[in-house]
């Protein structure tokens, strides 16, 4: 007996000792997963509120994951795509189509290419006139319209935010890319920062009031590195540019919001720390094909796959029927010239999903 005891115990404390060496080589705090993704931003993740109709919804648009056009501004899958399957959820429809009837009982995108985050209003200050209206508060505006008809009730209105991940943006960029595009002063675009991201951090507060428990902010990407800068600020000085061809100035300006913002996102942590606030780093995650793109099977990253004969970007016409693709989507990282392919979108959301960046990564608690 005193032998079967002591085998007994050794064999309990060699099983012990293997559930805790798995304990401490298991990825710490793996999240389980949530019930619904409200997603709120621009075309870089609009899955079909703003094309009905036109050029997006024709070939070569869609062209890799669906095979058809879906109203996402790229060959294929964007961001917010990828996030739906990594936490096992269909792809999260877009609000606009199913405005006064869909239940969107796993969520809802609100995103619409060229929203801003700031309205229209805001710039006239500036003598800068925004034709396209939507923005971030019109978003919020759906949003609210949504909850009140799928959950009249506050409780029943917080209950579904608890269960909920907020995606909120990439909001923003559209401020800053209407701008430059007028060839207004670019220095002059360093006064909306504080603002910008006031807004952000204003709406993730409402959001929070509401009953949400976690909320996502991406920041803004590295427009220095985008094909359509890269050809309207062509320059003939060498200093303008990084050692990886980007325009400096342009990808400076980037971080400039991005510390702000992350100061932001800083701030609601520390009034609301009951509340996962993820900081999601989209220019950190971009700039690795950018810097290495053979690494990812991309040729050249500042080049579009759907455009025109120019060199070396491509951006000479808009991307359409009629328009050159250079090759298979999966080898660039431009679709367009300002928006992203699936590939390049895949990159970024594992870097967001499993770190290293997010803070904390979107898969982790």
């Amino acid at each position: 007996m005193m032998g079967f005891s002591c085998q007994h115990r050794s064999i309990s404390l060699h099983i012990f000792l293997i559930s805790v060496v798995l304990l401490l080589n298991a990825p710490a705090g793996r999240c389980g997963s949530y019930k619904r993704i409200f997603s709120f931003g621009d075309s870089l993740i609009d899955t079909g509120n703003y094309a009905r109709s036109g050029p997006i919804m024709e070939y070569p648009y869609g062209m890799t994951y669906f095979h058809h056009p879906t109203g996402r501004i790229s060959d294929g899958r964007v961001v917010i795509d990828f996030y739906a399957q990594a936490f096992q959820l269909p792809l999260i429809p877009p609000n606009l189509p199913q405005k006064d009837t869909g239940l969107f009982p796993t969520g809802a995108n609100f995103a619409v290419s060229g929203s801003m985050a700031m309205p229209p209003e805001y710039f006239r200050r500036w003598n800068h006139d925004v034709s396209w209206a939507c923005c971030l508060g019109v978003q919020m505006g759906w949003f609210k319209e949504m909850m009140q008809r799928i959950a009249p009730w506050d409780d029943a209105k917080r209950q579904i935010l608890s269960e909920s991940l907020i995606v909120l943006g990439e909001i923003g960029g559209n401020d800053y890319n209407f701008w430059f595009a007028a060839r207004r002063p670019r220095e002059q675009a360093n006064q909306f920062i504080p603002d910008i991201v006031a807004t952000i951090g204003s709406t993730a507060r409402e959001l929070i009031g509401m009953g949400a428990k976690a909320i996502m902010i991406p920041n803004n990407f590295p427009i220095g590195c985008v094909p359509a800068y890269l050809s309207g600020y062509k320059s003939n000085n060498r200093a303008d540019y990084d050692e990886h061809g980007c325009l400096r100035w342009f990808n400076d300006f980037s971080q400039r919001h991005n510390q702000a913002l992350r100061g932001e996102v800083g701030r609601l942590r520390a009034q609301h720390p009951n509340v996962k606030l993820i900081y999601a780093d989209y220019y950190g995650a971009a700039m690795e094909f950018i810097k290495d793109p053979h690494k990812f099977g991309i040729g050249d990253p500042m080049a579009a796959c759907c455009g025109g004969d120019d060199q070396p970007y491509h951006v000479s016409r808009p991307c359409n029927r009629m328009a050159k693709l250079w090759g298979n989507p999966s080898s660039f990282a431009s679709w367009d010239g300002m928006h992203m392919t699936e590939k390049a979108y895949d990159v970024i959301s594992h870097g967001v999903l499993n770190g290293p960046f997010a803070d904390p990564p979107l898969l982790w608690c």
